[in-house]
């Protein structure tokens, strides 16, 4: 077994691929306990942080089967970004209501007060804000730049125009271009930008 650790996890990514099952189980066991705390820090349920790992690894398995697999020498944060988006679809799905249970000291006050919401809309949140920046760099450069100035600056179209040296007409069809092609990223992508 000493010797299956000395494996970096590209070679055992590579020999999974090529049919040698026992590889994806070393690579597993390699990486359990360091993903399974980190989706349990995120969800702070065992159950829930036993599905996500599962719904993890279906997701890794059905990838590299696929041939879709791609980052090189990178597998433990190529997981980990796997886990941490299925983390974010649980508390999309679920919209993150807490179980009422029904008992003597049952206190409606320890529910409203549970700072874990805050917790998990923020991730949420900096999810969503991660995808949109990768969105935007995914435009056309006038069209980044006018989009950037206008969401992020907060510049008028007039101070667009004075600072590119183009129209408002065109700074105006470069927002609107930017917004129609964000929209068609959107959606070939299937990403979802919904708190």
């Amino acid at each position: 077994m000493m010797q299956k650790n000395k494996i970096s996890d590209s070679a055992l990514v590579s020999e999974y691929i090529q049919g040698r099952e026992a590889s994806l189980s070393i690579l597993i066991n390699r990486h359990q306990q360091r993903l399974f705390s980190f989706i349990y820090s995120k969800v702070k349920d065992r159950d829930i942080t036993e599905d996500v790992f599962q719904d993890t690894f279906i997701k890794v398995i059905k990838t590299l089967k696929k041939g879709n697999y791609n980052e090189e020498g990178k597998f433990l944060p190529w997981v980990m970004r796997i886990a941490h988006n299925l983390v974010i679809d649980h508390f999309r799905k679920t919209k993150r209501m807490p179980a009422f249970r029904t008992t003597d000291e049952f206190d409606i006050f320890s529910v409203l007060g549970d700072g874990t919401l805050n917790a998990e809309k923020q991730l949420i949140q900096e999810q969503i804000f991660s995808d949109v920046r990768e969105l935007v760099n995914e435009l056309p450069e006038e069209q980044k730049e006018v989009l950037v100035m206008r969401m992020y600056k907060d510049m008028s179209f007039k101070e667009i125009s004075e600072n590119t040296g183009v129209s408002i007409n065109t700074a105006l069809g470069r927002m609107r271009y930017a917004l129609i092609n964000m929209r068609k990223i959107i959606d070939k992508h299937k990403i979802i930008l919904v708190n």
